[in-house]
């Protein structure tokens, strides 16, 4: 089982480097990086993932455009795959400079969908908080992930129309992230099935003139923590460290009878007593749990076996029609406008603002699996 990462000193395991540290067939590792411009007229979202126990290596960019929802996917088996150069199909990650330049690449094909652009990064990854869960005995989740902001320079086709990718006007964010988290075909849900599901998770990365911010929360549904971080971080130049916030909380809006969030405040508490509240501002919404392998698809699953030979495909929805807008549920990666104010002004940035409400949660007062939301509940700004 030797590959060509074996001829770099990186072992971290006596065994060779197809093999991970554990047995779980829900091991990954996987890219994920998004791009808008700052108008909010086109947003995308390009993932690239490796499953070691399940044999599979696959991708996707997710493209966002005048309601359009296009993605390209591609699967392929796992063994003979340069993991130094992964690609599947006609899309592609590579490395030019670790934690500072990546290329990503979606090659023509025959949905005229294409991508070619190089990110840069605003400042030094941020290695976020150990995400742990452990259920009925079994850890179903247990992952590290980077987080970065920057900027990007390429170009982008789509719907006829290219896009000229600049670190000026197109921002986004990355993140890396390895472990174990549910891939593949769906489990039999054993004792799982006992309680209802329920998963509250609010995710900004943010960028800023001259700092970027991640806020993270993931709550139960009485409101309890699973995982917090709020932090400003500053480019390498300013030789400044990184800057912790206490108690991050959210105010959330949504769309009456819905999920969806239209925006929120996010407010944390500085050293000095003060209180940070970021306006969050959805500009453009991708539906990614749709289509992408995120888990909504019976077909399409990240680390799902396609088979044996090479598969690339094509998935379109109408997000202006009500067919189209009846199948958006879940997760929701949205390109963002956020402000703030503190003592040295008010500033502007641009981000992810990412929300995943499924299940009974107390605050907003949902109390079955996709329930809309029917107004204020006791306590919710105060959160």
């Amino acid at each position: 089982m030797l590959t060509n990462l074996d001829d770099y000193p990186i072992h971290q395991l006596p065994e060779p480097m197809q093999h991970v540290g554990t047995t779980d067939r829900n091991f990954y590792d996987r890219y994920y990086f998004n791009g808008f411009d700052k108008s909010g007229e086109c947003m995308f979202i390009l993932g690239l993932g490796v499953y070691p126990n399940l044999g599979v290596m696959d991708s996707f960019l997710a493209v966002m455009h005048n309601g359009q929802y296009n993605v390209v996917r591609a699967s392929r088996e796992l063994e003979g795959a340069d993991r130094l150069h992964p690609s599947v199909g006609p899309l592609s990650v590579e490395v030019i400079e670790g934690l500072k330049r990546l290329r990503v690449v979606c090659a023509p094909n025959e949905w005229g969908i294409t991508l070619d652009a190089t990110w840069t990064g605003a400042h030094a990854p941020f290695e976020e908080p150990r995400h742990y869960i452990r259920e009925n005995g079994r850890a179903i989740f247990d992952t590290t992930r980077l987080a970065q902001l920057g900027g990007w320079d390429g170009e982008l086709t789509i719907d006829g129309k290219t896009f000229s990718l600049t670190e000026t006007t197109w921002w986004g964010s990355r993140d890396r992230s390895w472990g174990i988290r549910p891939i593949g075909e769906s489990e039999p849900q054993g004792i799982r099935a006992k309680n209802p599901f329920s998963w509250f998770w609010v995710y900004a990365p943010i960028r800023f003139d001259d700092h970027s911010m991640v806020v993270m929360i993931q709550e139960r549904q009485d409101g309890s923590r699973v995982l917090e971080e709020a932090v400003r971080l500053w480019p390498a130049e300013t030789g400044r460290e990184p800057e912790f916030f206490h108690a991050p909380r959210h105010a959330l809006e949504f769309t009456p009878g819905t999920r969806f969030s239209t925006g929120a405040h996010l407010m944390m508490d500085a050293a000095d007593g003060s209180t940070i509240d970021i306006t969050a501002e959805p500009l453009i919404p991708i539906h990614i749990g749709i289509g992408t392998g995120y888990g909504y698809d019976a077909d399409w699953r990240h680390g799902m076996w396609q088979g044996a030979e090479e598969v690339v495909q094509h998935f379109h929805l109408d997000t202006n029609t009500a067919e189209g807008k009846a199948r958006l549920f879940g997760i929701v990666d949205a390109g963002a406008r956020f402000t703030y104010t503190d003592d040295r002004g008010t500033h502007v940035g641009y981000g992810l603002y990412e929300t995943m409400i499924i299940g009974p949660h107390k605050q907003y007062g949902f109390v079955d699996m996709l329930d809309g939301y029917a107004g204020p509940s006791t306590g919710e700004a105060a959160q």
